[in-house]
This record gives structure tokens, sequence and C-alpha cells, in this order.
């Protein structure tokens, strides 16, 4: 299960485990890798797949239908084995179905496929959840990708800017009382216009959440120098996020998240769980596309 897949187009090159289906690495056309150095002094994951629930239940159960079932924060995808459905020199297709084990904490009959395609500078993920059930079924999505802070390109740490597609001037939510739990109140934007300047000091109280986003897409890194441009048109939420001090800086789209401080309600009332009735599927995108480095179209 540690035998990563390797896929490349002129620009990029990506490793991905079939453990999670998780993005392990994202390099230049000159080997200068994009992703974190997933230091074990901070943090080892790269990019978990948040499925099917994003954040933290409240005692790390959730409640259905007045049945209690164990969740561990972020749900069971990111240390599952998906099965490798299709690979060429650019793609490859991870699929994760229902089986057993997952029945026991999550009794749906589910199929998440997740697909990386490289296209030139970008990278193309796409996750689609499909209910092969007989019964509606809750769920969340959410990408956790950890990119490079500072990334190879020159300019200090201090340099970096996140560069919002839109204006964000609402409020933010963050970490509450409750180990993982969203606080109830909200805190003022940290952003200046479009523009964030990430300090390491911002992440002391865990992730900025932004649950009233306007923007679908963003760019990372330093201005005037090769950067990332993040795109997640079908996420309505946002979460920054790092261990203060490490060398990468989480850009994570959610559609859903953690229980709210002092949530005791079941599943189906909890903000941002989404209903998928039996045959539905949908899907979540996001792109993450180099711009400005040599060998860049």
């Amino acid at each position: 299960m540690n035998d990563r897949i390797a896929i490349a187009s002129d620009n990029l090159s990506a490793s991905i485990s079939p453990l999670g289906a998780e993005l392990w690495s994202l390099t230049d056309a000159q080997g200068r890798e994009l992703m974190t150095d997933a230091d074990p002094q901070w943090w080892t994951g790269h990019a978990p797949l948040l499925f099917p629930f994003v954040g933290r239940s409240r005692g790390d159960v959730y409640r259905l239908n007045d049945v209690d079932y164990p969740i561990g924060q972020h749900g069971f995808a990111r240390t599952s084995p998906f099965t490798l459905v299709h690979r060429n020199e650019e793609a490859v297709l991870f699929r994760l179905e229902a089986d057993r084990e997952t029945r026991a904490v999550y009794p749906f009959d589910f199929r998440l496929d997740m697909g990386f395609v490289l296209e030139g500078p970008s990278l193309r993920m796409t996750a689609t959840v499909m209910n092969r059930g007989e019964t509606a079924m809750p769920f969340c999505f959410g990408y956790h990708p950890a990119f490079a802070w500072p990334l190879p390109y020159g300019g200090s740490v201090e340099d970096h800017r996140i560069h919002f597609e839109q204006a964000e001037p609402a409020p933010i939510r963050k970490v509450g009382s409750e180990p993982g739990l969203i606080a109830l109140e909200s805190v003022p934007s940290p952003v200046e216009g479009k523009e964030l300047a990430p300090t390491h000091a911002m992440f002391a109280g865990d992730a900025l959440i932004w649950d009233d986003l306007n923007s679908r897409s963003l760019s990372w890194g330093v201005p005037g120098k090769p950067h990332l441009k993040i795109d997640f048109p079908d996420t309505p939420w946002l979460g920054l996020w790092q261990k203060p001090g490490a060398h990468y800086l989480c850009v994570e789209p959610w559609a859903g998240m953690a229980d709210p401080v002092g949530f005791t309600g079941d599943v189906w009332d909890k903000q941002g769980v989404m209903t998928l009735l039996p045959g539905d599927s949908r899907s979540f995108r996001m792109d993450v596309t180099l711009v400005g480095a040599e060998g860049e179209a």
C-alpha cells in the first residue's frame, strides 16, 4: 500500500498513495517540491481526503436517527486503502467502496472515486461520491493539501501571501473551547481586501475557517514570483491550517465542517451536512496550477 503511483505532464509530476488516495508530492519541471516536507516534528500528513465527514464530531461520536456511531476526526477515507481503477502517464483513478468495516461506523453503501489528472501546469483533482444504497445518505467532503511554505521560488516565509479571488470582509470562525470543535462566536477577518499575509502566530489557536466565503479561487506565493493558483468551485467553505513553525500551509476547501461547541443534535441537523439520494452522485473539484515557473506554458 506504500507503492505510490506517479503521473507526469511536461510541467508537473505528482505522486499519489493508494492509502487514502493521498497526494504525497507535486513537483515542477525542475523537480522542486511544491508540497509539505512532512517533517514528523510537525505533521506527517500530505493531503488527506475528508470523508464521510469534515472535522471532529463531539466526543468522536455522531448521532444518526437516535443511534450513536464512533467516527474519528475527518472520517475514515484518509486511512482506508483505495483500489486502483485506471492509470496512464498523466492520470490515475482510485476507488473506495463500502465494506463491513465502514458500515460499522457509517451504515451506507457509498462509493468514493478520486481522480487525479495532470494537464500542462495544472493538477486537476475530482472526488465523486455516489449513494449506491436504498436510503438517503448524509455526508460531507473536504480536501486538506499541505503546500510548501515557503515555496521554492525565493522570498521569505513572511513574504508569502494568500490572494483571494474576491474581497473577504466577513468574520471568520476558529476552534473553540472543546478540542477540534467550532467556536460559536466569530472573529474579525484577517484579510485586508483580497489579501491575507499569514504568520505562524495566526495558527496558535488551530485553523482559520471561512464559513461565509465569497471566493472559489485563490493564489498562494510571493507576489511577483511563481505561485500556485488554487480553484475549488464546488466547496463553499475554506480552512487554512498549520502547526505553528512548520514548513507548510494547508489550504482546505470544505463542503462541511466540524461540530460546533456543545452540539448534541442528529447529524441531519448539523451545519454543512449534505444529502445524497439513492443512485445520485456529487463531485467536488480542486485544481492546482503552477503560474509563472520555467517551462510553464
